[in-house]
């Protein structure tokens, strides 16, 4: 399937806020097809009639879809999908099922996310942690080489790396990566809170023993809805999430339980099953329109954007890395962010501002502190295109 002008037209029918105005904001949060509006609102319309626990039993079958569905984006099994309530709730649960002890290495990298950065921070001063960063490529991006040589000297418990960074259009390559850690048993996490729905995502050839995303993004579906990837090895090894409830684990004995034997045991019992059913509808839309097709369509209107951006004296292009993602993020020396934001908003165009405190490594490097971005989906337009390029030209020149 190709994204010819009927597609697009049908993609922009299921989209009515795409009518609206010009949505440059799927990082932050895109807008969702009808299809998954109406999941939600069929099943909170079963709980207003049935009651939840009722609705919950009557949706059973569809529900269970949610872990199929998932795993069919990722190339895995329903039984190593977890529900989030967000992509940070998934990482960090992952995070708390590994054993840390004194003087044990996290090997990251300069792009990561600054909550992932955070918990590191937090992990050092928890348990004793050390956390060390790969170098990174001169044209951006971090080197696997340097990941290699830190793997070798300082035998890390866990490897850590976000696929495509919220404040710029980077790539990191998370499957070169994998191999060095499948090759030194490391375990490792991916962050995917911005690729999943953006593009293809194989667990297999990543070789990742966890992977966090969320729906809100390009996935297309519910805020407080994501979800974690959590490999077979893990399941077997035993590895579990620090604190666990009835859901996850069995109650076998007045001092003793059992793990749920599938990656259920990173869940919680209580949820909101219509954010559940909602994020099942994002993922088989996804799934309909295929993720190379969507991969191939973000990024040319990404790089479009960010070639004619990058001719508009005034303006720099902050995005590095050999590999570029669909977020587009620039620069206007000697402005301020939220102006231009909002002059954007007055011509209903919706953008993001990055701050320092995001990105400080990056952003120290490249000597700003801000970035404005912009994150087209397969079902933004050319001549959407066209409207925020005059928009920025006009407003800064």
């Amino acid at each position: 399937m190709t994204f010819q002008p009927e597609l697009l037209e049908s993609c922009r029918r299921d989209t009515p806020g795409a009518s609206q105005r010009i949505h440059f904001n799927n990082a932050g949060a895109a807008l969702m097809p009808r299809q998954v509006l109406e999941a939600m609102q069929q099943h909170l319309s079963l709980e207003m009639q049935m009651g939840g626990y009722e609705a919950a039993a009557f949706a059973r079958r569809d529900i269970a879809g949610f872990y199929g569905a998932v795993a069919r984006l990722l190339n895995t099994e329903p039984r190593n999908i977890a529900f989030a309530g967000s992509a940070t709730d998934a990482y960090n649960k992952a995070l708390s099922a590994i054993p840390f002890e004194p003087g044990d290495f996290i090997l990251t990298t300069n792009d990561d996310y600054v909550s992932n950065q955070i918990a590191f921070i937090q992990a050092e001063r928890r348990f004793g942690t050390r956390v060390i960063r790969a170098a990174a490529l001169p044209e951006g991006g971090v080197d696997p080489d340097s990941v290699e040589q830190l793997v070798r000297k300082h035998k890390p418990k866990l490897v850590a790396v976000t696929h495509m960074p919220t404040n710029s259009g980077l790539v990191q390559p998370i499957e070169a990566i994998g191999q060095i850690c499948r090759q030194h048993n490391c375990l490792y996490l991916v962050d995917a809170c911005q690729s999943a729905g953006q593009a293809p995502l194989d667990v297999q050839r990543i070789h990742c023993d966890f992977l966090s995303a969320t729906f809100r993004k390009f996935l297309r579906g519910p805020r407080g809805a994501g979800f974690l990837y959590v490999s077979s090895r893990v399941l077997d090894q035993g590895l579990a999430p620090l604190f666990l409830d009835l859901h996850s684990a069995d109650w076998i004995a007045s001092d003793a339980y059992q793990l749920h034997p599938d990656a259920y045991r990173f869940e919680l019992w209580e949820r909101s099953y219509a954010l559940v059913l909602g994020s099942k509808a994002a993922a088989e839309y996804a799934l309909q329109i295929g993720l190379d097709n969507i991969q191939a369509r973000v990024r040319l209107l990404a790089a479009t954007l960010r070639e004619r951006l990058a001719d508009i004296p005034g303006l720099r292009i902050l995005d590095r890395g050999s590999e570029r993602s669909g977020i587009v993020s620039v620069h206007a020396p000697g402005r301020k962010p939220l102006p231009l934001k909002i002059a954007l908003e007055a011509q209903r165009i919706n953008s993001s501002i990055s701050s320092h405190n995001a990105a400080l490594i990056d952003f120290d490097d490249k000597g700003v502190d801000w970035a404005l971005r912009f994150s087209p989906h397969y079902y933004n337009s050319e001549a959407e295109v066209d409207a925020v390029v005059n928009a920025m030209k006009a407003l800064v020149s």
